[in-house]
């Protein structure tokens, strides 16, 4: 082999992976073979060095994680929880005796203003449906209340104490009505859903008089709550803007000489390395002067024009592919083409088995014996639910389908023409549908099997006789190609 046979075999092998110069390229130095002495030169040619790396853009962390509580925040809440009234309590009008109240559910609502952080005042209604101990009637606890809180505010969960007063009133038949000053303290947590919602748990005392103690001692009453709080307004600070750059090259506007036009270091504007005026990025022969729209010299050397030059192209007269500018064909005829098939002399077998490899194949013939009529699955008379000495044949047909995974598969059920017409499809649909559901359930992909209840109408014996109709009672299992 010559020096220059040698050349154009290494030319010819780097077609597939060359940038979109390398036809061009190709067929510049083509030209110049013809030249005396270019093909040492050729051969001899420094490599062209490697693109400069695209400047990578500064990246720039996420922006104050989670929800904190800001100043000048306005809340507003809704809860429920159970109160547990004490039994020493003295809501009751003095002309009754006294009865305990039983532990309440209550429903409340609040509004709250926090000109600070950690500081905030909170107002609240509640009522609560209870019964009294002794005698089972009915019973409202209702109240209203504000409070100072004190909170910790962090991103993900605020922790907060508060304390208050108000007034706890309750009102029944056996009872009256009556309401006593109730002082209240206790902690909590709110937990941000989204940046205006948030969860809120509640854990409360409340003291009222205590009866029969004339105002001199505490009774004490104990809720929790758990509720909604929704910030009506949250003034959230902005992150701080990174470097404009407006063409997203990585050059922020300030360096960029081309801020409008993507480029490269280090004045951000396009590269024309060969300065032919036809950018590199356009430029199928960027290190070669030549006129635009491709930046190449005038030279046909691809006339099928299929991007693969002479001499490298092997069929000119005929579009094809890389690296040796020839269609890729089907010799065989079988649908598959040259490149993808084991067998390109010989046509693929169309029988549902392996028919993308494109050789002849059979059925093999432990497939055969789950191909039409399968023996050995029976079902509950008129039911669909198949029976344990079904499942040495099942798991028969689960080892075959496993070993060969690119076939697929109908499951056809079958009935006798013994009654309604309606209900023997239906049936023979439902246990078709239970085979699949087994064998999906030892593994085999679903979507590998198709089910179809085919009724009474494909018999394979005649249903005027017993025998008969036992054998067109029957579940079918055919390949798909």
């Amino acid at each position: 082999m010559s020096q220059k046979q040698v050349g154009w075999a290494v030319v010819c092998l780097g077609v597939a992976t060359a940038s979109p110069a390398w036809g061009q390229a190709a067929s510049i130095d083509a030209q110049a073979s013809t030249d005396s002495g270019a093909s040492a030169s050729a051969a001899t040619a420094a490599p062209a060095p490697a693109p400069a790396a695209a400047p990578v853009a500064e990246q720039y962390e996420p922006y104050e994680p989670g929800y904190p509580p800001d100043d000048n925040l306005l809340e507003i809440g809704v809860y429920g929880g159970v109160l547990l009234p004490s039994g020493d309590h003295n809501l009751r009008d003095e002309r009754f005796g006294q009865q305990g109240y039983r532990a309440a559910p209550e429903i409340g609502a609040r509004l709250g203003y926090y000109p600070l952080s950690f500081l905030g005042i909170e107002g609240e209604a509640m009522g609560a449906f209870s019964r009294l101990e002794d005698d089972k009637s009915n019973a409202l606890l209702y109240s209203g209340r504000g409070s100072l809180v004190l909170q910790i505010p962090l991103p993900y969960v605020t922790p907060f104490a508060l304390g208050g007063v108000g007034r706890l009133a309750a009102m029944s038949r056996n009872q009256g009505q009556d309401s006593d000053v109730a002082w209240h303290f206790g902690v909590g947590a709110k937990i941000p859903l989204t940046q205006m919602l948030s969860l809120r748990v509640d854990a409360r005392d409340s003291l009222t008089a205590k009866t029969g103690q004339d105002g001199r001692a505490q009774a004490n009453s104990f809720e929790a709550l758990l509720g909604l709080t929704a910030v009506i307004e949250r003034a959230r600070k902005a992150p701080p803007r990174p470097p404009a750059d407006t063409d997203h090259d990585g050059i922020i506007d300030n360096d960029d000489q081309c801020p409008s036009e993507a480029g490269v270091a280090p004045n951000g504007c396009p590269a024309d390395t060969d300065g032919d005026t036809v950018l590199d990025r356009d430029d199928y022969c960027p290190r070669e002067a030549g006129p635009a729209p491709k930046g190449c010299p005038i030279v046909d050397t691809d006339p099928d024009k299929d991007g693969v030059p002479l001499p490298c192209d092997q069929c000119p007269e005929e579009a094809g592919v890389k690296p040796d500018g020839c269609p890729v064909r089907d010799t065989d005829g079988d649908g598959i083409f040259d490149d993808k098939d084991k067998c390109p002399k010989e046509p693929e077998t169309k029988n549902g088995f392996e028919d993308s490899d494109g050789c002849p194949d059979k059925v093999p013939e432990k497939f055969k014996k789950f191909t039409g009529v399968v023996q050995g699955i029976y079902f509950d008379q008129g039911k669909a639910t198949i029976r344990k000495e079904s499942n040495a044949t099942l798991e028969g047909a689960v080892k075959v389908l496993q070993e060969f995974p690119s076939v697929r598969m109908e499951i056809s059920g079958h009935t006798s023409s013994e009654g309604s017409k309606d209900v023997n499809a239906k049936l023979s649909q439902e246990r078709a549908d239970s085979v699949k559901t087994w064998l999906v359930g030892k593994g085999v992909d679903p979507n590998r099997l198709v089910t179809r209840g085919a009724g009474p109408d494909e018999p394979i014996a005649d249903n005027k006789t017993a025998l008969g109709r036992a054998k067109n009672r029957r579940i079918e299992f055919k390949i798909l190609q």
